[in-house]
Parts: structure tokens; sequence; C-alpha cells
């Protein structure tokens, strides 16, 4: 999961190397994915309205599920 948010966020973005993912489990079935990218470039990771980041959520989500688990997506700025 933590590589495929990286590779999508590195596809958006201008400065590809300043992109971070930090993967946490705070409990058993549910797992946190935080993205970290330069400042300039998270209006392009979250989109017009919302909706690139919205669609990110929903792949996450989907391959969570598939492994019996939780997950959620947070972008910091």
């Amino acid at each position: 999961m933590k590589e495929f948010i990286e590779f999508i966020a590195k596809q958006l973005v201008d400065a590809p190397d300043n992109v971070v993912v930090e993967e946490s489990t705070p409990e058993e079935n549910k797992v946190v994915l935080q993205l970290k990218v330069q400042a300039d470039d998270v209006g392009k990771v979250i989109g017009k309205q919302g909706k690139t980041a919205q669609a990110m959520r929903t792949l996450l989500t989907a391959i969570a599920a598939k492994g019996g688990k939780r997950a959620i997506l947070e972008i910091l700025d």
C-alpha cells in the first residue's frame, strides 16, 4: 500500500524526490498512511475540489479491504 501511494504521488508532483510516505498501524486492522510532499505540490496531490485525493483514498480502501484491513490516507503539508 505504501509503495502504491508513493508511486501515484510521484507521478503527480513536480518534485518526486520530496515525496515521503510514512506507514503506521495504530490498531491491528487499521493502517494510516501519511503523505508528505513539497509545499508547492500539495495542490497537485489534492486536486480540484479534492477529487484526486478522494480517488487515491478510494483505491487505497479497495487494496486494504482485499487484505481485510482499513486504510486511512492523510496528506500533510
